[in-house]
């Protein structure tokens, strides 16, 4: 009686933001059993929650509770439909592969303490960042995410990871702050922050699209869109790999899913066609030049964390097609967001595997790949499997992804983006093919590996990249979900 009580629909989306954070607070108790028992407790509940949230949804294809009882404008709503689930759901399977690959690495003392109050202190930020039907309170959720991602990439130590820390702060915080203008000016003009009663007033006035500019040069800057990426690089190649993992494949999508509600559900008539064009060619661009510089690098990390600035790219492709209407609209809307996840899972599993290629050969050193195919055998496999997401190689979620982009801008003659597209796709295999190729090199008789690898990374590595795959394989599911979400499309054939 009392799990039917708590998982009734009123109660599942609060308790979706408070579990991470109170879970977080118990870590402070002492014990070093906590360690282990509350991250495996949160992944679990989050789990059962989900569960319930999409049996929920399936009812009633969207859910929104107000907390306290007040509505809007003075409450505070939570609202869930197909697409904050799915976005959930990918945020719960990377924490598991989190877990799993530093089950021993942080079973005790103050590190780990730290370590996993910080990822749950972000979690909870991400959960209400899906859930948020304010302007204000998402401001809100995407602080406490932000904060917990900035003093996550610290964690190491090291000279380089804090001075790349303070340029994250420092440009997270710039985003920040041109977000809140941008809401306050909404503030000023309309009187109300619930996105559908600002929906509702959003005209194509001066101060309108003067507001919304702003909250979308925040919402770039803090997903590191090009030109405003120089703070993804460093930050992700400097980090742990766990929290690498979770900065890419979480961190910067939170923003891009805010921009996304923004304008296509709240702010659909305010930017004129060149507004969504010139997003459309930004991402090109994104594309074209992280491609070129994960090229040129000779390091494991920092080719993922460029490659993670051109695959961002790809999503800003919906703006112009399915800003334009028609059949294409929706293939290209679900085409970008099953890329989106798709990223997430693929690239989570690239940072993880790399970091058990570290471990077993001491270095993420192009050179320092020789031999990996028989030092590390799982982690290079788990590598190369998610990979083929990155290249949009069948049959993987990107495959799938990138396929109906193609398809949608091909029917709606947009040759630029049909090139961008297939160039992509190659310059991503160069790029890979440049690490993974040196693997079946026979080592150099001096390499010595400095330290043996955990089969606990391996394992959450692969456990990633064989999701990737699945993604791929059995997506008509996840596509139908997300055809549901495209605001205006109404019941889209995927």
């Amino acid at each position: 009686m009392a799990a039917g009580v708590l998982l009734q629909p009123g109660l599942l989306l609060p308790l979706l933001v408070v579990l991470p954070a109170g879970l977080a607070a118990i870590l402070l108790l002492p014990g070093a059993a906590l360690l282990r028992v509350v991250p495996s407790l949160a992944v679990a509940l989050q789990a059962v929650l989900l569960l319930a949230l999409g049996q929920a949804i399936g009812h009633e294809q969207r859910l929104l509770v107000w907390l306290g009882g007040w509505d809007a404008p003075l409450g505070i709503g939570l609202r869930a439909d197909g697409l904050a689930l799915a976005f959930m759901l990918m945020t719960t399977a990377v924490m598991a592969a989190v877990l799993l690959h530093q089950w021993r690495a942080y079973s005790s003392g103050r590190e780990g303490r730290i370590f996993w109050a910080l990822l749950l202190f972000l979690w909870s930020g991400l959960n209400t960042v899906y859930l948020s039907h304010d302007l204000f309170n998402l401001y809100v959720a995407l602080e406490i995410a932000g904060l917990g991602g900035v003093a996550l990439v610290a964690l190491s130590g090291a000279t380089t990871a804090l001075v790349a820390q303070m340029r994250y702060l420092l440009l997270a915080t710039m985003g920040s702050l041109f977000y809140l203008l941008g809401v306050a000016l909404i503030y000023a003009a309309l009187g109300v922050l619930d996105l559908t009663l600002v929906a509702e007033g959003a005209t194509a006035a001066p101060v309108m699209l003067a507001a919304l500019a702003l909250i979308t040069l925040g919402l770039l800057l803090k997903a590191a869109i090009w030109p405003l990426h120089l703070w993804l690089p460093p930050a992700h190649s400097s980090a742990l790999p766990p929290i690498s993992a979770v900065l890419s494949a979480l961190a910067v999508k939170a923003p891009l899913y805010l921009l996304l509600r923004l304008w296509f559900e709240v702010f659909p008539n305010v930017p004129g066609p060149s507004a969504w064009t010139l997003l459309g060619v930004l991402g090109a661009v994104a594309v074209l030049w992280g491609s070129f510089l994960a090229l040129r690098q000779e390091r494991l990390k920092l080719m993922i964390a460029y490659s993670t600035v051109a695959q961002l790219g790809y999503l800003l492709f919906v703006f112009p097609l399915a800003q334009a209407g028609g059949g294409w609209g929706g293939r290209a809307w679900s085409g970008a967001l099953l890329h989106l996840l798709s990223h997430g899972i693929a690239k989570a599993a690239m940072f993880l595997a790399a970091g058990a290629l570290v471990l077993r050969l001491g270095s993420d050193q192009r050179e320092a790949m020789s031999g990996a195919s028989r030092l590390a055998p799982v982690p290079l496999f788990a590598l190369a499997l998610a990979g083929l997401s990155i290249m949009a190689l069948p049959p993987s979620g990107g495959f799938l992804a990138k396929w109906l982009l193609l398809s949608a801008a091909l029917e709606a003659r947009s040759w630029w983006q049909v090139a961008v597209l297939l160039v992509g796709g190659l310059l991503a295999a160069g790029y890979l093919l440049r690490f993974i190729l040196p693997a079946f090199r026979p080592p150099a008789e001096e390499a010595q590996p400095e330290r043996g690898g955990s089969g606990f990374q391996s394992a959450a590595a692969m456990s990633l990249a064989c999701l990737s795959l699945l993604l791929g394989l059995a997506a008509q599911p996840l596509i139908e979900l997300l055809s549901l979400s495209y605001p205006g499309a109404g019941e889209i054939s995927p």
